[in-house]
């Protein structure tokens, strides 16, 4: 009976997908840096997750498939608002140039901070300023947490990329943070002409 299919629907959404609807909206907030579209695009998120719901395989990844809706609708709407793509071609070759540069202990703990919400607004202010989708990677791994593999299937790119769009992202995050960051005190010691530089 159609009754019981929607009192079905309702009890999954209510079930699986309505505890999630704090975590959407931080991500939403980190994506639009805007409360007013945030709280949009998370309900925009949860209108088009409940119409779909019988695509959603109950007892999988609610959360990573309500984020795959919520970056599919920003992206979306972040495309009409665009005149033009967004150019990363100078970040693109400065990452080639660079090695892998967060496999040093100072490089991980710096990041670590970072993400423990310890260095104010100056984060938040530098996360959005990154292109769309390096802040989308950023966001999925650093803050909410999301596996290589579950990035992968919410973003529709492979591993491989997700890896080089984190990589790519979070050096371009370090550069944006490295002036505020030394003036908490840390230490660039990779710089050959900090004068911090630890001898």
């Amino acid at each position: 009976m159609p009754s019981n299919k929607k009192s079905e629907r309702d009890e999954i959404f209510e079930k699986e997908l309505l505890p999630h609807v704090d975590a959407l909206t931080t991500f939403a907030f980190h994506l639009t840096y805007n409360e007013e579209d945030a709280r949009d695009l998370v309900q925009d998120t949860f209108l088009k997750a409940y119409k779909s719901i019988d695509s959603y395989l109950e007892g999988t990844n609610s959360k990573a498939w309500l984020f795959k809706i919520l970056k599919n609708a920003y992206i979306n709407e972040y495309r009409k608002k665009s005149k033009r793509p967004t150019e990363v071609d100078f970040d693109d070759f400065l990452a080639y140039l660079e090695k892998d540069d967060l496999t040093n202990p100072g490089a991980q703990d710096f990041r670590m901070d970072v993400f423990r919400n310890q260095m104010g607004d100056e984060v938040t202010i530098a996360i959005n300023s990154l292109p769309v989708d390096f802040k989308t990677v950023i966001l999925l791994c650093d803050i909410e947490e999301f596996t290589y593999e579950e990035i992968s299937k919410i973003t529709d790119i492979p591993i491989g990329t997700v890896r080089s769009r984190l990589h790519r992202g979070r050096k371009m995050l370090r550069d944006k943070l490295k002036k505020y960051a030394m003036t908490l005190g840390y230490k660039d010691l990779k710089s050959p002409d900090d004068d911090t530089k630890v001898k």
